[in-house]
């Protein structure tokens, strides 16, 4: 390609994100900062108990307050018509039964179900006068027993949240043949086993979530301006299950999103009532959440605890794997339900080893606290850190080094493509090589040398390894287009959307490469559900496999387009027009005309017969390519100081297969942010409730992130094989920093304690007191 002229702009390339500079100058648009004018304000009334009855709520008073217009409960949203929010899951029980769906109303009926539930909306002149209003809401209950803990809400004594769900339980799912594996580890060599938490985070998005609803009364639409991953399925679900309206009475509008890691893909309780109230008053309403309400009402992530083993035979090879799980759904179901428990772990468990036999089953199970929804991975890392910490335990117990044991059981480049245990066929991959690849960059033989010169300062020095493969989100319907503006520039159009990823460059740089036009002339159109016929959203590490192929088939019909008016224009028959670089071309002559001419030549009128194309602009909608399988190696290397149990990550190394990487810069920003994530969980990041079910950790003054200065240099490689599953050969990667650095760091701190103290697990996070107990744990005895 070295002769291609925008070779610098092409797939392959690090090209920085287009959106920067305007973001950079405190120029974008997120959606707090959309007002409309007359727009009126609301405020949430939320329930300061975690599981009640509600006896009395009386809004009289807060209504009849000055500067209040309305205040809007359950019954005024039932007399509208809205409907509950529903869970697109659709699963069974082992026993055939389908997952309990009990109703999650977007106000609060007849009882409260977790602290923080919407009761009422106030809508006021300003957010001032809305909040001082909402402490004018009588609001008696009758204050139930409250638990939080999923295994503690399956026993018999338990608080039982809703009367459809015997022992709280949704779902009792199963994978798998679970008598086989009870046979083949009853006869195997050896077996390990883990109980693991997975514990509870607070998403923590940049941006908190807001709405801005308005209704125009002549045509009978509503809008709302909010941030999503993708608008096409957010207004099918709001209109249709939601407001039971008609899909074209509905239009959304995302702007800037900062940051959303799954949570912000479904429609939440907060927008009905701004719409409704929005219709009602004649005017905009405009709602944003506050920090501390968002740490109760945006969906939390992971929560989970897990029985996992592995059996092997005499020669450490996987006979057998199993996992139970218990998932905590929080009071109600999300949009997506357990399926971060149900179909993730099968799908992601085996990873990248010869794993013959497999049973999951997985409880789904309500508590008094925030429902659960889909983060970062969504089930991906729970998978691979329970096979992950399971491999270095075995390889403990055995007596056969971790890596070791590793390339026994790991999948060879000549066993692709391999029809995996999850039901999936891996279509490409080398395993081996990129585990070989990472060893040599992390100098894991010279490790022994590190953790001397750790000893000398006074620090515990440890050694972790994750090997991980991945399966990205499911097929599904996107849309590409292509439009040649009046102004000379390209719309890209596409039913993903950008909160960070940086699709406009990305998708910039795979139509400069397919059709010839520089990279500076796209302009990328997302977030207008009226613009969009089809759309996948962003989510699953997805995107470029399914925007970025509709995008790739939108030029080629682009192209076609172009054969057929060229034909024309140059006078020639269609089978003699040739394409190449943005030029189309006669062949065997010097008659050409650019792209870009051509769409010039038809902005200024150019004729054309009835039976060609009138422009060049193209637009489709189709069934997205397969899942594809990320994979990599992560090694992390650890200080420990034993006096405090404060943990340094020192030293960490990345080796990934992500197939063909369009932007390598944007790729290695999306593994260092998942990398952060992971550690984040791994050592600090906790939510906490009490045994009432009052959120603990409701702040940041007592819920810890990662700072900066926690991070290491990152050491970054590819290792790429191209998916032969799409066109662009990529493979995906937004997920896969946080699914590595799980079983890396985690395997590292425990390095350390075994050696040290005889410890041989610790569950997440790792935090400076577990640390240091476990390190005093062999004094103490």
């Amino acid at each position: 390609m070295s002769d291609y002229p925008f070779e610098k702009f092409a797939v392959g390339q690090s090209v920085s994100r287009t959106e920067d500079p305007r973001l950079l100058r405190g120029a974008g648009c997120f959606t707090d900062d959309f007002s409309l004018p007359g727009q009126a304000h609301g405020y949430v009334f939320r329930s300061p108990y975690a599981h009640a009855v509600i006896k009395t709520l009386d809004v009289s008073a807060a209504k009849s307050a000055p500067g209040v217009f309305t205040v809007l409960t359950a019954a005024d949203l039932e007399a509208e018509g809205v409907a509950p929010l529903p869970c697109r899951l659709a699963v069974k029980s082992r026993d055939g039964t389908p997952l309990v769906k009990p109703a999650r109303p977007a106000l609060a009926t007849d009882a409260v179900r977790y602290c923080g539930e919407a009761v009422a909306f106030v809508v006021a002149e300003s957010l001032a006068i809305a909040r001082d209003a909402a402490e004018l809401i009588e609001f008696e209950v009758e204050v139930l027993p409250a638990v939080t803990d999923a295994r503690e809400a399956m026993k018999a004594d338990a608080p039982r949240l809703h009367d459809e769900a015997e022992g709280n339980l949704a779902l009792d799912w199963e994978f798998g043949d679970g008598a086989e594996v009870d046979r083949i580890f009853q006869d195997a060599h050896h077996v390990s086993s883990l109980t693991l938490r997975n514990n509870r985070v607070v998403v923590s998005a940049m941006e908190p979530r807001a709405a801005v609803g308005e209704f125009d009364a002549d045509s009978g639409r509503y809008t709302l301006h909010v941030p999503t991953q993708g608008v096409f399925g957010f207004t099918n679900v709001l209109a249709t299950q939601i407001l039971c309206i008609p899909r074209e009475q509905l239009r959304v509008m995302t702007y800037e999103v900062g940051g959303s890691f799954g949570m912000k893909s479904a429609p939440y309780p907060e927008y009905a009532p701004v719409l409704i109230a929005s219709r009602l008053l004649g005017r905009p309403v405009k709602w944003c959440d506050y920090r501390s309400d968002s740490f109760l009402s945006d969906q939390h992530g992971r929560d989970s605890w897990a029985e996992a083993s592995l059996a092997f035979d005499t020669k450490g090879r996987i006979l057998a794997g199993r996992v139970v799980s218990y998932a905590n759904l929080g009071g109600y179901l999300s949009a997506v339900g357990p399926s971060m428990s149900t179909r993730n772990i099968p799908r992601n468990f085996p990873g990248v080893y010869r794993l013959p036999v497999f049973n999951a089953r997985s409880h789904a199970i309500f508590t008094n606290t925030t429902p659960i929804g889909a983060y970062r991975g969504a089930g991906r890392p729970e998978g691979v850190y329970y096979m992950e910490r399971l491999m270095d335990t075995a390889a403990r117990e055995m007596g056969i080094d971790r890596v070791e044991l590793r390339r026994r059981n790991i999948i060879g480049a000549d066993e692709i493509p391999y029809d995996a245990v999850s039901e999936l066929t891996y279509d490409s991959g080398d395993f081996p090589a990129v585990l070989e690849e990472a060893l040599a960059a992390a100098n894991w033989d010279g490790f022994e040398a590190r953790r001397k010169a750790s000893a000398a300062k006074g620090f515990l020095r440890g050694l972790g390894i994750g090997c991980y493969l991945e399966v990205t989100g499911p097929p599904a319907k996107e849309m590409g287009g292509i439009r040649f503006e009046s102004d000379g520039t390209v719309t890209m159009v596409s039913g993903s959307l950008n909160y960070g990823q940086g699709h406009a460059a990305t998708f910039a740089q795979i139509l400069t490469t397919k059709l010839g036009i520089p990279f500076d002339r796209f302009r990328l159109l997302q977030g207008d559900s009226d613009e969009l016929i089809a759309g996948a959203g962003t989510g699953g590490s997805r995107t470029v496999i399914s925007a970025g192929t509709l995008l790739l088939h939108a030029a080629e019909a682009v192209i076609e387009n172009g054969r057929n008016i060229s034909s024309h224009v140059l006078e020639a028959a269609v089978e003699d027009i040739e394409f190449e670089w943005g030029t189309f071309r006669v062949v065997g002559t010097d008659r050409t005309i650019s792209i870009l001419e051509l769409a010039e030549s038809l902005r200024e009128g150019t004729s054309l017969p009835d039976d060609i194309p009138q422009s060049l602009d193209a637009e489709l909608a189709e069934d997205t390519p397969p899942s594809a399988f990320p994979n990599g190696c992560h090694i992390a290397e650890v200080e420990i100081a034993p006096e405090t149990g404060i943990v340094k990550v020192d030293r960490y190394v990345i080796v990934d297969d992500f197939g063909t990487l369009i932007n390598p810069m944007l790729v290695e920003g999306q593994v260092h942010g998942g990398v952060i994530q992971g550690l984040g969980q791994a050592l600090m990041e906790n939510t906490s409730y009490s045994e009432e079910g009052q959120l603990i950790s409701g702040s940041y003054m007592d819920y810890v992130m990662p700072r900066a200065d926690h991070l290491p240099e990152f050491t970054f490689a590819s290792h790429p094989v191209p998916a032969k599953t799409n066109p662009l050969g990529a493979k995906g990667c937004g997920e896969a920093g946080c699914t590595g650095a799980l079983p890396a760091i985690m395997n590292a701190i425990v390095d350390v304690l075994s050696r040290e103290a005889g410890v041989t697990h610790i569950d997440m996070p790792a935090s400076p007191e577990r640390i240091w107990r476990s390190l005093q744990s062999r004094k103490m005895a």
